[in-house]
């Protein structure tokens, strides 16, 4: 039995001692994705003047179904429903574009935070199973940040007096 504990105890340090930066780079990986894919959802297209020309990007044109979810069945309190969809899809793809290259990392995993507690408390409260999975990762980028496969480590290495 001595020596089964013993296995164990090394087996646990050994892990302890495992680079974090994997881990990390897997949570941005999984999170950007998963809020990219939701903000795509939201959009059906950007509307671009065509006076401006052909290489002009515009603002996103949110999709009706969308515009229905938000004002049917989601019903955020204090924003009418289609700001609150624009927002909503803007910050899913900024937020997740940062958190992917590792840019603002902590900041970007702060604002996915704050709407998935958003989407937990007023629009799907049964998921909490889902949404806690979701902040536990966010809260390791919070407490842990990026790893070193990022801009943010990059920037503080760079700039570090």
């Amino acid at each position: 039995m001595n020596a089964v504990l013993r296995h164990w105890n090394n087996f646990t340090l050994r892990l302890a001692q495992a680079p974090y930066w994997p881990l990390a780079l897997l949570a941005r990986f999984s999170l950007a994705a998963l809020f990219w894919r939701s903000g795509q959802t939201k959009i059906s297209g950007f509307a671009v003047d065509p006076l401006d020309g052909p290489w002009q990007w515009g603002w996103p044109q949110l999709s009706d179904s969308t515009i229905y979810l938000f004002a049917e069945e989601y019903r955020l309190p204090l924003l009418a429903p289609e700001p609150a969809a624009l927002l909503a899809a803007l910050m899913e793809h900024l937020l997740a574009l940062m958190l992917l290259l590792g840019i603002g990392s902590r900041i970007a995993a702060i604002g996915l935070l704050v709407m998935t507690a958003i989407i937990q408390l007023f629009v799907y409260p049964d998921a909490y199973p889902t949404h806690g999975l979701w902040a536990v990762a966010l809260l390791a980028l919070i407490v842990r940040g990026p790893g070193l496969v990022s801009v943010d480590h990059w920037l503080a290495h760079r700039f570090k007096s």
